[in-house]
Formats: C-alpha cells, structure tokens, sequence
C-alpha cells in the first residue's frame, strides 16, 4: 500500500542527528517505503518542507532530492472532502490545520496510509476513517 509522509516523517529524517532509537526506526521505515516505491508526497508538503530554509544552498540541496518524488495531483474534490472533515471533527470538538485535512482527503480517496510524527491524526481517527502507519 502507498503511504502520504508527512513533513514530520521527513524533518526527522533531514537531521544529521538522531536522538532516540525510535527516531531511528522511524527513519528506517521511510527509507524502506522509498526503497520500495511507496512513497507519495503532494505539493503543500514540499512546501512545508522546503519553507524556512534560509541558506540557499541548502534550499537548493533539498529541493533537489525531493524532485525524486513526483507531486500526487490535489483535486477539487480533496479541497472540498477537506473541508467536509474539518467540519465533522470540529463539531466533535477536534481540531487540525486545513493542510491536514487536505492530507486526509487525499489519502481518503486515494486509499493511502499516512505516515505522520504528528499526534493530532490520532483524535482524527475518532471521525474520520484513515490508515495511520
């Protein structure tokens, strides 16, 4: 099954340094999912990930690499299934950033698993039915 990273997922795996052993299972497991062609990004992730990078030539180092991976096309329908979502769980009180539900749309519709750092997800399953890695 292909699997949406998240930039969680890829922050960690840019450090020079990891700091636990979990860190480095995590690392592994990308670099498992790329070896084997599971990998799928869309362009607001590239985004995150690239944003915030002053040194230019590390922008461009980065930029670089993560052309390895083609952008997965957004639609209209992700935007407005978003949307959807972000609106069942706030009436559920749980909160997340638009980027996030567009995630989970794509992913939803898609039939991917999300690999994701982030904790947020989590409460999202309460509502919305996702694969989390």
């Amino acid at each position: 099954m292909k699997v949406l990273v998240d930039t969680s997922v890829w922050s960690l795996a840019f450090r020079k340094k990891l700091s636990t052993e979990q860190d480095n299972r995590i690392v592994q497991k990308l670099s498992e999912l790329i070896d084997a062609g599971q990998v799928v990004i869309i362009g607001s992730i590239r985004q995150e990930i690239l944003s915030g990078i002053r040194d230019v030539e590390t922008f461009e180092k980065l930029r670089v690499i993560m052309t390895a991976f083609p952008d997965t096309a957004v639609l209209r329908s992700d935007y407005e299934q978003a949307a959807r979502f972000l609106n069942q769980c706030r009436a559920k009180d749980i909160q997340g950033s638009h980027t996030d539900f567009l995630m989970v749309a794509v992913c939803y519709r898609l039939n991917l698993s999300l690999f994701t750092l982030d904790k947020d997800f989590n409460n999202f399953t309460k509502v919305i039915p996702i694969a989390l890695l």
